[in-house]
């Protein structure tokens, strides 16, 4: 019973107290002074035999090798203790003061209360082995905070064999959490559960919880929210069943009623305990916390990613994927560096490298990969508005991985077709191409580009990318039914429109889906798309990669897009490639395009010539432009460097220098030439004996000057080689 039963005079009350202010505040605890219950439980016989330990009603059964089993005092007649207030000594009860009997307690007892387990441990303390307990605790604190390994954190603490003293590791390890994020207090309560009876005694759980509750006013001044985050750690505890219920009674019986203490009892009984659905709300309050939040995993996927494109250190990026510990979200890896691979295109092969390692090494497994490929298919349209040609580069993604083996593209599902709009079905298409037809046939007759423009700009005043797309399907249609002067006028004037390089790709990729309806009336319709796709590259219309981009819509081997395409390539890797393209259909376009080859070698030799004898710089730059054949500016290039290296010429080197700065002459162009001059070195050599030297020289010197890309080089058999590979 309580001493508020009556039981205890005045004078007591006073002696008690005086001996709760003097007691060892590790060795007595103010809930074993004010809510014993033993001055009322019969007296039991030193002699008598012992009682059977209660064991707690947890879930976890009864604690082997708790420290109140091991710890007992023996109870023998000479138990040594002083008497106080007259009481004590052999054959006696020990006085009311005496508020460690020593004895065992008995569950059979009338008096007997399961509470009264929690509440009487005193163990003797040693300061140099409490202190060196304390030191070790704090590691594993720490330790377990920063590697999240329970089992390694239990044996620790096993090993350090002190088990007296694990009160002490509840305070420390919640007193610690308190002060720290979410996902160390959702680890601090994981750990106390799984500590609970097994490693921990359920009696010093209760002795923690009680030492936390006592020094809640020291605790406020560095955690300000120490009565929230205390009160909901005691909630928590009850809830997993770690903590009886009657903790809370007992604590408010103990404290003062002005100490923090106490609104933290009220705060975990009211605010938390007796909430409706308690046990839900209280378990999901740091839910989540432990693995971190779903935007703290995509934000630690960013900058994994982010550092492996820095670093390329494959091993180390795997690491990291591992060490987020979430293999039911790597789908958010796949997308993430599909997007940036995507956005970076110089970082796309070591994108695609790790998730090829990842997907090998059983990191990342198919599932996920196909999932993170759908995702991007499902925001594809609006990933187009940040990314130009986001589809086109993402069905090139899907190419490469099918074919390194990674991906099953089979299982992903297929693209929703790209708006052709509705614009294909309704009354503006059909007379648009009624129109154009008109247009392209006049073209055919005058020759008049700038005519054809206009008329173009007229009919499609808002530049519609599919009336553009529409445009150009209908222009090669009706050439490639025609003799070679129109497919060169046809070739001509598309390099004169400026349309964006999107709506090119959409009208080729228009041409070649309809290329087998086609091939009805126009036997010769395949080498006829060839020649005009590798002629829109020769004249920049469109680049490689947006050849890629096409290929990548016909994967199939067999399918006339494929076959069309091979053929392109072909043509486009031939040696001295760009003479013969751009010859294929010889001149006649009724321009200054449709010049002869030799004609503009020509006229590019004059000019340069006459700037190097004192010529300006603007007039140079202007009769280049005059030229109007940008996409054979690498013959600019080409004779430029011939006559610098014969010559030693600096003034030509800053025509170069001018033309680049002014966006005259592309990197793909300097490129070019400086891959044509590469593949005639040896010619060169005859009557420059250090023209190889003078060539090495001069390709560093553009490299620094940004004309040329720094992972291009030039091999001794004249072709471009680009990270060590021959092109």
């Amino acid at each position: 019973m309580e001493f508020s039963d009556g039981f205890v005079s005045n004078e007591h009350r006073e002696l008690l107290r005086s001996a709760s202010e003097s007691a060892d505040p590790l060795s007595v605890s103010p809930l074993q002074l004010s809510g014993s219950s033993k001055s009322s439980r019969a007296p039991k016989s030193p002699k008598s035999p012992r009682s059977p330990r209660s064991s707690h009603h947890s879930k976890h059964g009864s604690p082997k090798g708790s420290p109140l089993k091991n710890n007992r005092q023996p109870h023998s007649l000479g138990d040594g203790r002083p008497k106080k207030g007259g009481s004590g000594g052999k054959g006696t009860w020990g006085g009311l003061l005496d508020m460690d009997d020593g004895y065992p307690i008995d569950p059979n007892d009338p008096n007997y209360s399961s509470n009264d387990e929690y509440e009487n441990i005193n163990t003797p303390i040693s300061n140099e082995e409490f202190g060196e307990y304390k030191r070790k605790a704090t590691v594993i604190v720490e330790e377990y905070f920063a590697t999240d390994d329970v089992v390694s954190a239990a044996n620790e603490l096993r090993e350090l064999n002190m088990p007296s003293y694990n009160f002490y590791f509840v305070k420390k390890l919640i007193s610690t959490a308190m002060d720290r994020d979410d996902k160390e207090k959702e680890m601090a309560a994981v750990l106390l559960s799984a500590l609970y009876a097994d490693v921990i005694d359920p009696p010093h759980v209760y002795k923690g919880f009680n030492k936390l509750v006592e020094c809640a006013d020291d605790l406020i001044v560095d955690i300000p929210d120490t009565v929230d985050v205390l009160a909901l750690f005691i909630a928590r505890a009850v809830v997993d069943d770690i903590l009886p219920p009657a903790f809370l009674t007992k604590q408010m019986a103990s404290l003062n009623m002005d100490s923090k203490g106490v609104e933290v009892i009220r705060r975990a009984n009211k605010g938390y305990l007796s909430a409706p659905l308690h046990a839900e709300i209280i378990e999901k309050r740091w839910a989540g916390s432990k693995n971190t939040t779903v935007e703290g995993v995509k934000s630690r996927i960013n900058t994994l990613l982010i550092e492996y494109v820095v670093s390329g250190d494959v091993k180390e990026a795997c690491r990291c994927i591992k060490d987020l510990k979430v293999p039911f979200f790597h789908h958010e890896i796949v997308k993430r560096a599909l997007i940036m691979a995507m956005e970076k295109p110089q970082a796309e092969g070591r994108l695609l490298d790790l998730l090829k390692v990842a997907a090998e090494e059983g990191l990342i497994n198919s599932s996920q990969i196909s999932n993170g490929f759908t995702r991007i298919i499902d925001t594809i349209d609006d990933l187009s508005l940040d990314i130009p040609n986001a589809r086109g580069i993402f069905m090139s993604l899907i190419s490469k991985a099918a074919s390194k083996g990674w991906l099953c593209a089979s299982s992903l599902k297929p693209l929703s077709p790209k708006p052709e709009n509705q614009l294909l079905e309704d009354g503006i298409a059909r007379n648009f191409k009624i129109k154009v037809q008109s247009i392209i046939q006049e073209y055919f007759i005058s020759g008049d580009i700038s005519e054809a423009c206009s008329c173009l700009e007229l009919e499609n005043r808002t530049s519609c990318p599919e009336l553009n797309a529409i445009f150009i399907k209908k222009l090669i249609t009706l050439a490639m039914d025609r003799k070679n002067r129109e497919k060169e006028m046809a070739s001509v004037l598309l390099s004169s429109l400026c349309f964006p390089a999107d709506d090119v790709v959409n009208g080729f990729v228009m041409l070649i889906e309809s290329a087998d309806d086609t091939a009805l009336d126009n036997p010769v319709v395949f080498e006829d798309l060839a020649m005009f796709l590798a002629r829109a590259v020769v004249d920049e219309v469109i680049s490689p990669q947006d050849l890629k981009e096409i290929k990548s819509q016909f994967l199939v081997s067999e399918s006339v897009g494929n076959k069309v395409l091979q053929m392109a390539e072909s043509l486009l890797k031939a040696r001295l490639s760009g003479e013969r393209i751009l010859r294929c259909w010889g001149s006649g376009g009724g321009s200054k395009n449709g010049w002869a080859i030799e004609d503009v070698k020509d006229k590019i030799g004059k000019l340069l010539e006459e700037f190097e004898s004192g010529g300006d710089v603007r007039e140079a730059c202007r009769c280049i432009k005059e030229l109007g054949m940008p996409f054979f500016h690498h013959e600019v290039v080409k004779k430029a460097l011939v006559i610098i290296i014969e010559n030693k010429s600096e003034r030509l080197w800053g025509l170069l220098e001018e033309c680049f700065r002014s966006g005259l002459i592309t990197m793909y162009q300097m490129m070019k030439g400086f891959s044509r001059l590469d593949e005639s070195l040896d010619d060169l050599a005859l009557d420059v004996p250090n023209a190889a030297q003078q060539f090495t020289h001069y390709v560093e010197r553009a490299k620094s000057a940004g004309w040329l890309d720094s992972a291009f080089s030039f091999s001794k058999s004249g072709h471009v080689v680009e990270n060590g590979c021959c092109h």
